[in-house]
């Protein structure tokens, strides 16, 4: 606008004064000494120039609203109909779990409470915060001074109940600061990091390494060298995955426009898939606005997921136990009922019979008596 001002003032048109009335060649209306057909034509083209950048304007916000409106439309529909019939718990869930467990901050009682919680559960795993690993890969002792008090607590209490060390790490991907896989070094860290947690009684390790880009490779060749040590173990290697592509390579496209790809394609999803025991999708944080198109998108990625795991990989789905509002996430959209339903939604129209097949709970130390519920309701029936 301020240019096309300054253009009509070149052009000789006036810029009429909002308070007094008197244009810029000091008469009142602006108007020039000679009245005419050459006054009003400045204001003719002035008038078209805001038309044209008014029809614009509307041009790119429907092309912005009409494919989100329109993928919108598509998560609802695909929310639609019933699951199949016995499509609930294969006891092979599992739930993250905060770092109180490891720290001293819980004791006997909390071993019973939750032993109690998760009897007649489908829950087989326990994935126990015991890093954060630093940045070169390395593991404080320090950070885990109960870790063999849980484990054979744990044990003794939920027979048949696997516990794992839940390692993690912000990655250097999107800043300066973090872990960088593409050091030798810092990749052979984590693998000493994984023998250090298994000597103290763990029945495996679970990998959460983030922001990780689609199509690492450094990760992948992480993961062959994890996988090497778990099964000299006979322990579990389980790692937390990204989301999956909801379209085709766009996670490319919203890394181009945010710098934060998000996504997984679902040919890396594949290749992780095919690497390790249990693979985790972290299916919340999805930016869904209502429930029904979290619960098509959990339909969506379930399919996606399954499509690309093996029989012989444990695909679990991850469920909403937090209660957040901010973008990303919404409390009122990301439910535990939508989710559940969601997933069931998905594994009826991809792969019904799986075997291998779960949901994971993040996270116990947030969870209501609502998420509980949803949780025995819908899924473990």
């Amino acid at each position: 606008m301020e240019q096309t001002g300054h253009t009509d003032q070149a052009e000789g048109a006036p810029v009429p004064d909002e308070e007094t009335g008197t244009g810029s060649t000091g008469r009142p209306g602006g108007r020039p000494e000679a009245e005419g057909e050459a006054g009003p034509k400045p204001r003719l083209g002035r008038s078209r120039r805001l038309r044209r950048i008014r029809r614009t304007a509307l041009a790119l916000v429907l092309a912005l609203l009409l494919p989100v409106l329109a993928a919108e439309t598509a998560l609802r529909i695909n929310y639609t109909g019933d699951p199949a019939d016995g499509t609930y718990t294969r006891n092979r869930d599992a739930i993250w779990l905060g770092h109180a467990w490891v720290d001293g901050r819980k004791d006997d009682a909390d071993v019973t409470a939750l032993a109690r919680r998760l009897k007649s559960t489908g829950i087989r795993d326990l994935y126990v915060h015991t890093g954060p690993l630093e940045h070169d890969g390395t593991l404080p002792a320090s950070l885990y001074p109960k870790a063999r008090w849980l484990t054979d607590t744990v044990h003794r209490e939920l027979p048949g109940v696997r516990v794992q060390a839940f390692l993690g790490d912000v990655l250097a991907t999107e800043s300066p600061d973090g872990m960088r896989l593409e050091r030798a070094a810092t990749r052979a860290a984590v693998v000493r990091s994984a023998g250090q947690v298994l000597d103290v009684g763990y029945d495996g390790v679970h990998l959460d390494l983030e922001p990780l880009h689609s199509g690492d490779r450094d990760y992948l060749s992480l993961l062959d060298d994890l996988r090497d040590v778990t099964r000299a173990r006979d322990a579990q290697l389980s790692v937390a995955a990204h989301q999956i592509d909801p379209l085709p390579a766009f996670h490319s496209v919203w890394g181009t426009l945010t710098g934060h790809p998000k996504w997984w394609s679902q040919e890396f999803f594949g290749q992780v898939a095919r690497r390790v025991d249990q693979i985790a999708v972290m299916s919340y944080d999805t930016m869904q606005p209502l429930e029904s198109t979290y619960g098509g998108y959990l339909a969506q990625q379930t399919s996606l997921a399954l499509e690309v795991t093996p029989p012989t990989t444990d695909l679990l789905m991850g469920l909403p136990f937090f209660h957040e509002n901010r973008f990303g996430h919404w409390n009122h959209a990301e439910t535990v009922p939508a989710a559940v339903r969601g997933v069931r939604l998905g594994l009826s129209r991809t792969d019904a019979d799986r075997a291998r097949f779960g949901v994971a709970l993040y996270i116990d130390f947030a969870a209501t008596e609502a998420d509980w519920t949803a949780y025995r309701k819908g899924w473990v029936r």
